[in-house]
């Protein structure tokens, strides 16, 4: 007998037991299954009497047009490749079947019920970032600047891509100079630059040396990361439900940039041997692809004239920083009410209306209730904060941009990378010997840009280092926005993207003083070796682990 009111044979119990976590609970995960057989078999789940067990007995297992057991051995016998090439086989002979049962949902939220690890290795920057801003259903994981020195060679080359179309232009050499002078300014002032925040930060005598090198090397690269050219190389590691990815290779194969185009279609050959009927409509032959390619040509086609019409002639935002350009001024009363509907039989409507009759005093009270017991930022926030908007615009250097962007729960658009906002230098190196070899290596790009960008505006976004600006906005409700700011804002965060977060908590408390008892956790402080905490903590735990073995 179970908690699930099946019960099942000796036999079919041993089968199970490698496929399910257990037999005789109704709580239970699945294992040692292919993405296509957990996706299926959860579609056909939602419209079956039988428990999940049952149903992978009898409609998978025991069914010889699903392949199972070819599909499903090299689970468990991953030595041998003659499996692995046994279980594609079985992938794409059975694929009709799978499809059939997807088919027959007509829903795309049928495509998250599978997925897959991608890694995509040796991709620009400029790629890292045109793949995170796929949003919704996949997660993420980039190579940090802070930790990897970026100063590498391959056969006796820096590691940049050499964008197809650059390379086979007149731009060629200059490109490719440009891209090594930056490459070989960041290596020179690695050492000097290490050199002087060791005499500035000397390590005390209870820090240990492991911690304090750590926190050394993540200070040298923060300051020095604005050097390399968005067309460095980096890997990512990408873990997303097959609708996520569905979408992601369709905007890939339209997009203008021919490193994106060759990453959708690598990215289409690989998914396709893991979870072919999960990304078949993102294939470049299918009527869906070419639908939503000609769609995308036709909509981005005409917004650029349009542009050019009615946006020329309107002022930029000159100069770095923050700014709030958006929001609702009902925002508190708003919020208020929302805490109060689900305690409560009132319409939502009216309550909003109620609470902005209320006193101040009567409002706080409410809203204190919401975040006076939050001992963490890891506290989330009731949903009703989301029903404050705003909307900020931001220049900040490339190096900022690409940290905060990651956070995608939320309207983000940016503007093409280009040299024409400026770029950041850091203040350590100010005054230096170092900041003359900073600022040359940034002009010698920037003169670079302007040359390719008088042709190939989008390909020349290669050649132009994180140091440089870049404008976009963040749309945002407050309980992201909280999250944002209290997040970026800790002591081991990049120093300037802690600028950026700490300034959207301190524009929107003053604009809505109500609203600054949710961003109890930003920290306002400044720390010149900021890291050095978290890497103390590192070491003691990894000490402490080693201490126990």
């Amino acid at each position: 007998m179970n908690d699930g009111y099946e019960e099942f044979s000796e036999s079919q119990i041993k089968i199970l037991n490698l496929y399910v976590t257990n037999t005789d609970s109704n709580v239970f995960a699945l294992r040692n299954l292919p993405e296509v057989i957990k996706g299926a078999l959860f579609s056909r789940y939602s419209r079956s009497s039988l428990g999940l067990r049952s149903l992978l007995l009898k409609e998978f297992v025991l069914n010889e047009e699903t392949a199972f057991k070819a599909i499903s051995r090299t689970g468990l016998h991953l030595e041998e490749d003659q499996e692995v090439e046994d279980q594609i086989m079985a992938v794409k002979k059975a694929q009709n079947f799978y499809d059939r049962i997807l088919d027959g949902y007509g829903d795309d939220s049928i495509g998250e019920l599978g997925g897959a690890h991608l890694a995509l290795e040796n991709i620009s920057m400029i790629a890292a970032k045109i793949i995170e801003d796929c949003r919704v259903g996949g997660s993420p994981l980039e190579k940090s600047t802070r930790y990897i020195y970026f100063d590498q060679k391959i056969n006796g080359e820096y590691l940049f891509h050499r964008e197809s179309i650059l390379m086979t232009s007149a731009y060629r050499d200059l490109y490719v100079s440009t891209c090594n002078g930056l490459f070989d300014t960041y290596s020179q002032l690695i050492p000097p630059l290490s050199e002087l925040m060791e005499k500035k930060f000397p390590k005390e005598h209870d820090i240990s040396k492991v911690a304090y090198t750590a926190a050394l090397r993540a200070k040298v690269l923060d300051c020095l990361r604005g050097l390399l050219p968005s067309s460095a190389l980096t890997n990512m590691g990408l873990y997303a439900n097959g609708r996520f990815f569905e979408q992601l290779i369709q905007k890939l194969n339209g997009h203008n940039l021919a490193e994106m185009q060759e990453i959708g279609k690598k990215t289409h050959t690989e998914l396709a041997k893991v979870i072919p009927s999960f990304i078949r409509r993102s294939e470049a032959s299918s009527k869906y692809q070419q639908n939503f390619s000609a769609f995308q040509d036709q909509m981005q086609g005409d917004l650029k004239i349009l542009a050019k019409k009615y946006a020329t002639s309107v002022p930029k935002m000159e100069h770095p920083g923050v700014q709030l350009i958006g929001y609702d001024p009902e925002a508190p009363y708003k919020v208020a009410g929302a805490l109060l509907f689900t305690h409560s039989q009132a319409s939502l409507y009216e309550t909003q209306k109620h609470c902005k009759k209320l006193a101040q005093e009567e409002l706080n009270t409410i809203l204190d209730a919401a975040c006076s017991f939050r001992e963490s930022r890891r506290h989330k926030s009731p949903r009703a904060l989301e029903h404050a908007y705003f909307t900020f615009e931001i220049v900040a250097d490339f190096g900022i941009y690409r940290d905060l962007q990651r956070h995608r729960i939320l309207t983000q658009e940016r503007q093409l990378l280009t040299c024409n906002y400026g770029f950041f230098i850091p203040n350590e190196i100010k005054g230096t010997d170092m900041e003359d070899k900073y600022k040359e290596a940034m002009q010698q790009a920037k003169r670079g840009y302007d040359l390719i960008a008088d042709k190939l505006p989008e390909e020349a976004q290669y050649i132009v280092p994180m140091a440089y600006n870049i404008h976009w906005y963040f749309h945002v409700n407050l309980r992201q926005l909280q999250w944002i700011c209290e997040l970026r804002s800790s002591p081991a965060g990049h120093p300037a993207y802690r600028y950026i977060a700490q300034e959207m908590a301190k524009q929107v408390s003053e604009l809505f003083p109500s609203f600054e008892r949710f961003f109890k956790f930003v920290d306002y402080d400044g720390y010149e070796l900021g890291r050095l905490g978290q890497e103390v903590r590192s070491f003691e735990k990894q000490q402490a682990r080693e201490h126990a073995l």
